[in-house]
């Protein structure tokens, strides 16, 4: 519905390879109740798309991006986030994307 009469002029890709067996060890850690926290240097939609290609992030999670620069515009998006957060009824899972300096 979006992509009318659309011409396509150039495209990338974003390919990181994984080492052997991260993805099944990233469940097996999951799967025993631990907590997963993910640090890359990448930019954000790079660590977006290394969150989903090892299996950290999926579609039925609410992800929230914190990628704000100075104390107070942090600290209004981590609050917006906790009460969205806070709102959501408990099935659904949460992962956090953090960004910047």
């Amino acid at each position: 519905m979006i992509e009318n009469e659309f011409i396509l002029i150039g495209s990338t890709a974003i390919e990181d390879q994984l080492q052997d067996n991260v993805v099944e060890v990233i469940k097996d850690i999951r799967n025993a109740g631990v907590k997963l926290w993910v640090l890359t240097g990448d930019k954000i939609e790079t660590a977006i798309n290394i969150g989903y290609s090892c299996q950290v992030l999926d579609n039925e999670m609410e992800i929230f991006i914190i990628n704000e620069q100075g104390a107070a515009k942090i600290n209004k998006e981590l609050s917006d986030a906790i009460s969205k957060a806070n709102s959501i009824d408990g099935t659904r899972e949460i992962a956090i994307v953090i960004g910047g300096e």
